[in-house]
């Protein structure tokens, strides 16, 4: 597909990810990417998994979704093989992804989210959204398995890796360890989130707390200072009632 006919180049979304295409046409041995045919926003990858970690040897397969907005709006990024640590068909939840517009940055590209991707798929789930917890045993099955898996779009994806070797400057090092520090970053401060929610329900809800205690003794000195008022009127009442009454029998025994 020639994309030159089909959109429009001044648009930066369309520059942008052309530019990005033409750069990643070469496949290299642990990743490989490349939009589809009949649209420029949706792009298809391949990562291999991370030496020394429960996804070696393994090749995985998936989406990445593009908005009009980007380079200044994040991608979704959808894995498609079954792997052990993303749900598949699911968007995943990464400081890189469109979970997160927040941390994003317009510099970062589809090369830098592929390389933290394969940097983040050692680290635990920690229950975000669209993560799995599997066993290190299941994960290396998966592993074995995805070599020969296939997608109906591109074929066998184990064959769409290059032999050209990835090289990665200090700086995207850098990049992508500040990518991945943001995702856990972010889940951590979800949990704390939840645990200070939490507190703050218990102590507010609680009647042995001290605040629950206070409140409590509060609400029962205003209800006997009312009942105290109550019973005052009432005799004061009473008492005038009494003596109105002593009166006009006095007149009416002695003044008559």
């Amino acid at each position: 597909m020639d994309f030159e006919v089909k959109y429009n180049t001044k648009v930066p979304a369309v520059k942008r990810l052309m530019l990005e295409a033409c750069e990643l046409k070469e496949p290299t041995e642990d990743y490989s990417a490349y939009p589809l045919d009949d649209n420029l926003f949706e792009w298809h990858f391949t990562v291999k998994g991370a030496s020394g970690t429960d996804f070696e040897n393994g090749v995985y397969h998936g989406r990445i979704i593009l908005p009009n907005e980007y380079p200044m709006k994040p991608p979704n990024i959808i894995l498609l093989t079954p792997n052990g640590r993303f749900e598949v068909n699911k968007k995943i939840c990464l400081s890189i992804s469109g979970h997160h517009p927040e941390t994003w940055i317009p510099s970062w590209s589809i090369r830098t989210a592929l390389l933290a991707l394969i940097a983040f798929m050692p680290t635990p789930g920690k229950g975000t959204i669209g993560s799995l917890d599997y066993t290190p045993e299941e994960r290396k099955i998966l592993a074995r398995k995805s070599r020969t898996w296939k997608c109906p779009k591109c074929g066998l994806i184990s064959s769409l890796l290059g032999s050209n070797s990835m090289t990665v400057s200090a700086a995207e090092s850098q990049l992508i360890k500040s990518v991945v520090f943001k995702a856990e970053e972010t889940v951590i401060g979800k949990e704390q989130e939840a645990k200070d929610s939490e507190q703050n329900k218990r102590v507010t809800t609680s009647p042995t707390s001290a605040g629950g205690e206070e409140n409590i003794v509060n609400q029962e000195a205003i209800q006997l200072s009312g009942f105290s008022i109550s019973d005052r009127c009432c005799n004061a009442l009473i008492a005038v009632i009494v003596v109105i009454i002593s009166f006009l029998a006095y007149r009416r025994l002695f003044l008559m």
